[in-house]
């Protein structure tokens, strides 16, 4: 479970297989991978991922970390196209005492969403995002989505799509801030919102 408050931003050292079974090594800053485990959760992009194998000394200033990804997370997130020197969006699973400050995030990706525009100034950034309109009803104006692992609120609504207006702070900590018109990004639509919408249809159907 995450929080969806991005802790770091990695770069990807190497990224090796095949269509149906890669490995992800990536570069971190040491500080973020103490008191790591192999077998441990941590989302990157918004998707979690099992630690395989990791090196991290304090008195270096980057350590490393490698993933296993099957072809169904290569197929359906934006993890199928990385590459080297990218930067990806991290952070390590929720424990106790950690302050919730986005939303609950459980690192199951339900569709990559299409970036159609980018607009940004000094002070903010308006992204739109093209999405397959059989995700829409489970995004709601003002409610929450992970994108790329970032807990953000939902801005204007369409039929196939919805805005996001991010501040400098977002931008620079994660990999939003290099986003561009054509790119893929990985969607969690709430899991709360999900569950009640489901929950409804299917009372629905059975009282018809």
């Amino acid at each position: 479970m995450f929080t969806g408050i991005v802790q770091t931003k990695g770069t990807v050292i190497s990224f090796v297989g095949n269509d149906k079974f890669r490995t992800l090594t990536l570069s971190v800053a040491s500080e973020h991978l103490q008191r790591l485990n192999i077998g441990a959760s941590i989302a990157i992009n918004g998707v979690c991922l099992t630690v395989t194998k990791f090196a991290s000394d304090l008195g270096e200033r980057n350590g490393h970390v490698q993933f296993d990804i099957i072809d169904e997370t290569l197929d359906k997130t934006n993890l199928g196209k990385l590459q080297k020197g990218e930067k990806v969006n991290l952070e390590r699973s929720v424990t106790f005492g950690t302050e919730l400050g986005g939303h609950i995030v459980s690192g199951h990706i339900h569709d990559s969403v299409l970036v159609v525009s980018v607009e940004q100034n000094k002070d903010n950034c308006s992204i739109q995002l093209q999405v397959d309109p059989n995700w829409m009803k489970f995004i709601l104006y003002k409610g929450f989505v992970s994108i790329n692992g970032c807990s953000l609120t939902v801005g204007e609504v369409k039929p196939d799509g919805f805005s996001l207006h991010l501040i400098p702070e977002t931008l620079q900590a994660t990999n939003l801030g290099t986003v561009k018109m054509g790119d893929r990004l990985n969607l969690e639509v709430d899991q709360q919102t999900y569950s009640i919408v489901r929950t409804v249809e299917r009372y629905l159907a059975n009282n018809k």
